[in-house]
Parts: C-alpha cells; structure tokens; sequence
C-alpha cells in the first residue's frame, strides 16, 4: 500500500488563517514605530484622550441640553474647563517625567518582538478577559489598603479623590506612584500569562476604555454594565458611588469582590 499520496495530502492542505492576522499584518506593517521609545507614551496617551472625547462633549453639552442630564449619575455636577485643564495637564506631566524614562528604559533592555502569525480569536478573548480579572484583583487589594491605611490614602490616594463627581478625564488624574503601579499591573500581567503582543495592544486599549468609562459620571443605555449579565460588571454607577462614598465598591470592574467582602453598594445606580 502506497501511504505517499496521504502524507501529501496532509502536507499539502493549507493552514487556516487566524482572524486576527490581518489586523496583526497591519500592526507589523508598523513595526519602526512599534519599536520606537516614544511608542507606549504616544500610544497611551493618544488612546486614553481619544475616549475622553466623546465623554467630553457630553459633558459641554449635558449642561445646556436637559435630556442628556438624565443619563448623568451625578447630575448636579458639572466639570468646569479649569477642571478639565487640570486633569490634563496632570496626566500630561506623568507621562512626560514617569512613564516615558520607563519607556526608553523598556526599550534600551527589551526591543519588542514581533511574530509573523496573529493569536487564534478565541485564545486573545480568553487571554484579553484573564488580564482583566487579574487587573481587577490586583486594583481591588491595592485600592483597599489604600483605603484602609490613612498613611497611604494621605500620600498617595487622596490625589484621585479631589472630584467626588467624576468625569471622564478624573481617570488619570493620580499622583506618580497610583499612576505607575496600577501601570505596572496592567503592563505585567499579559507577560505572566504569555500574551500575543496584538493581544497585549488589545488589552491596553480595552484597559483604558473600561477605565475611562468607569470615571465617566454617565450611566449610558449602551454602557458596559448594562451588556454583562447577572450584575458582574459595576461600571459608572459602580465607580461614581466609590468616589462619592469613599468606603465602597474598591473593584475596578467586575462586582465579585466587593459582594465577597461586603463592600458592594448600588445606592444610587439608576434604571433607564
């Protein structure tokens, strides 16, 4: 019996194309820039003001427009431009003097590899989703001994607190230590999971937009918290009551820590 023909057969089958490859192909067609030290601040940067700005405009407008008022949680409040400008200049100034000296730092000690194949859809969901229970963790311990230790809510916390209502642009508003240790969970932990550098982009990005979200003071029909069943996502209601309460609601996202420990509260979530 002639076994050539099968081995052909399988040799010759083409390899299924991950759906993703495209958009990595697109992301390496990039490669000098994904290489450059000036990439992560640029990149961070550039992102995170990208979604404060439709939150931003909603703001301006929520205070002239009655309509858009009712999706406010607090709605009360409005941010003043002084406001505004001083979150930026404040996110502006960690970048410039603490994140960027890592970043070339990063890039003197690790170049960035990039592989020719895209991870499979599903392994970059499950990966994108662990990163994000991990973050959730890791935030949720260091936020509540921030909280439970008056010394290091004084020193280093009291910073993210100076808006008891929040709006999008309060979500950087933190001093250098906050600002590089939670970055320090959120760069660390796709590489203790072994994350596809494109999985590793896409968890940034959907990093920042749960973020800036979560601070964004709208409770929105198509918020995030109203697609995730069962009550495990918190989202702007979760959040705004935290810096509103100040001794609830520690996770960032999901619910099930603060059910766990009895921290959870819903006062005043609205129902749309």
């Amino acid at each position: 019996m002639n076994c050539s023909v099968g081995v052909s057969a399988v040799h010759s089958a083409p390899l299924e194309t991950p759906l993703l490859q495209p958009l990595w192909e697109l992301v390496r067609s990039r490669q000098d820039c994904l290489r450059s030290p000036f990439f992560p601040v640029i990149f961070s940067l550039g992102v995170y003001l990208s979604f404060c700005l439709p939150y931003i405009a909603l703001d301006l407008l929520a205070a002239r427009l009655a309509f858009l008022r009712r999706y406010k949680i607090q709605d009360q409040n409005h941010p003043s431009l002084g406001m505004m400008a001083c979150c930026v200049g404040r996110t502006l100034f960690n970048h410039l003097v603490y994140i960027f000296p890592l970043s070339v730092a990063h890039w003197y000690w690790r170049p960035v590899l990039l592989p020719d194949s895209a991870p499979g859809l599903g392994r970059a969901l499950l990966d994108i989703t662990a990163c994000l229970l991990l973050f959730d963790f890791q935030y949720f311990v260091w936020h509540l001994l921030h909280h439970k230790v008056p010394w290091l809510y004084r020193t280093f916390h009291k910073v993210h607190h100076k808006y008891t209502a929040t709006f999008a642009l309060t979500t950087e508003h933190s001093g250098a230590w906050e600002t590089l240790s939670l970055g320090f969970f959120a760069a660390v932990n796709p590489a203790i999971l072994g994350c596809h550098p494109l999985t590793k982009l896409l968890f940034f990005v959907c990093n920042i937009w749960l973020s800036v979200e979560d601070h964004s003071g709208y409770d929105l029909p198509w918020s995030t918290h109203r697609l995730v069943p069962f009550g495990l996502y918190g989202g702007a209601p979760h959040h705004d009551l935290h810096h509103m309460k100040f001794k609830t609601n520690y996770a960032p996202y999901f619910t099930h820590w603060d059910k766990l420990l009895g921290t959870y509260s819903t006062l005043h979530s609205k129902s749309r």
